[in-house]
C-alpha cells in the first residue's frame, strides 16, 4: 500500500474514534459540551486530512463507489458539525440539542460508517 494511503488509513481510524465519540454523546446526552465540540471538530478535521492523503496516495480523483460514498459522508459530517456549532454559538454550553439534529447526527454517523467500512473492505480485497 502506498505510504500516503497508509497514512490516510491511519488518520481515518482516529477520525472514526473522534466522530464516533461525539456522535454517540450527542445521541445519548443531547447536550453540547466542550468535549462534544472538540471531538466533533477533530473528527471532521481528521476526516478531511485523511481523505486528502488517500486521494494523493491513490493518484486518482475519487470517481468510484467508495469515493462517492466517502464524499457524501464527509459532506454530511461537515453539515452535522455546522448544525452543532450553530446551536453552541446561539445558546452556549449545556444547550439542549433538538430531536431533528440528534436524528440527523445518527444518520450522518451511520452513513459515515458505511463509507468507512466499504473502504476497509476494498483494501482487504486488494
Amino acid at each position: 500500500m502506498n505510504p500516503l494511503s497508509l497514512t490516510g488509513a491511519f488518520i481515518i481510524s482516529f477520525a472514526l474514534l473522534s466522530y464516533g465519540v461525539s456522535s454517540i454523546s450527542i445521541q445519548r446526552f443531547r447536550l453540547i459540551t466542550p468535549s462534544v465540540l472538540i471531538a466533533l471538530s477533530l473528527g471532521v478535521l481528521l476526516d478531511i486530512t485523511a481523505v486528502g492523503f488517500m486521494i494523493a496516495g491513490s493518484g486518482l480523483l475519487p470517481v468510484s463507489l467508495h469515493g462517492f460514498l466517502g464524499f457524501v459522508a464527509m459532506l454530511t459530517m461537515i453539515i452535522d458539525a455546522v448544525l452543532i456549532w450553530r446551536i453552541y454559538l446561539k445558546h452556549g454550553f449545556d444547550a439542549e440539542i433538538g430531536n431533528s439534529v440528534v436524528i440527523y447526527t445518527k444518520y450522518a454517523y451511520a452513513w459515515w460508517l458505511v463509507a468507512y467500512f466499504t473502504g476497509s473492505i476494498l483494501v482487504i480485497w486488494r
